[in-house]
């Protein structure tokens, strides 16, 4: 299933954030979405999934979606967003509550997610007794066990260290190789958006326009990060977002 956006125009007030973005996410692809702070990069994320009605254009899908999916449209999120009196399991089961089905299937959707992001074994676990990378792998979970047609993944990693994020990315394209899921991944790390996106879509400072849309042709286990291929792609990505990245950090002081 394809995800196509035509001629998004959002403002807030005055302020127009998003100034006739187009861009379709084909089905089996991650789209990385990358640009300076306050760019309306999470704004377009929203109105993508459905969360925010654009003041102009419209976005709408081609294609049917998989059939096991439940939520065509998933949200990860930054803050990982589980509830914390609930268990890692309760989590995952929460988003199936309200879908009819036998409890024999509900359970098997969950042990699958948990499965596939290797939590199985903290199923019964609460959040507090988590590290950062398994609430997020958590989060993940609860997402794939509506078996999604397209992820809609809001900076997910950037609350993690280093080395965490590092393993979650593996995580991600070792669940791209299995399911060749689709997704849009909005980050402001270039290192994210080369290692795990097939396109890179680069946006203006607000208001935030298409600059440029940057290919990475390659297979996910050939962007070592000392690959002259990743390299260059880093650079070319920096080139774009470089000094409007320096602009918008002096308004966001100034405005401090």
């Amino acid at each position: 299933m394809d995800l196509i956006a035509r001629s998004i125009t959002h403002s807030y007030g005055g302020m127009v954030v998003l100034d006739d973005v187009s861009l379709t996410v084909r089905s089996g692809e991650i789209v990385a979405i990358l640009g300076p702070s306050g760019c309306g990069k999470s704004t377009f994320l929203r109105i993508l999934g459905g969360l925010e009605k654009p003041r102009g254009g419209r976005v709408f899908t081609q294609g049917e979606p998989p059939a096991k999916t439940l939520n065509p449209l998933t949200y990860v999120f930054q803050d990982f967003a589980l509830i914390p009196w609930m268990s890692v399991e309760q989590n995952v089961m929460l988003p199936l509550e309200h879908h009819p089905m036998a409890d024999a299937e509900r359970r098997a959707r969950v042990a699958s997610a948990l499965q596939r992001v290797n939590l199985t074994e903290f199923a019964a676990v609460y959040p507090r007794q988590l590290s950062g990378g398994m609430k997020q792998r958590a989060s993940i979970a609860r997402a794939l066990a509506v078996e999604p047609a397209i992820l809609l993944m809001d900076e997910p990693l950037s609350a993690l260290d280093a080395q965490t994020r590092d393993l979650l990315m593996d995580d991600l394209i070792r669940l791209w190789n299995e399911t060749r899921f689709t997704a849009v991944y909005v980050t402001h790390n270039l290192a994210e958006a080369v290692r795990l996106g097939h396109r890179v879509v680069v946006l203006s400072r607000r208001p935030g326009r298409i600059r440029d849309i940057v290919e990475i042709d390659l297979p996910h286990d050939q962007r070592a990060e000392s690959s002259p291929d990743v390299i260059r792609a880093r650079e070319i990505l920096w080139s774009l977002i470089r000094e409007e990245a320096i602009t918008a950090d002096r308004e966001i002081s100034d405005a401090g």
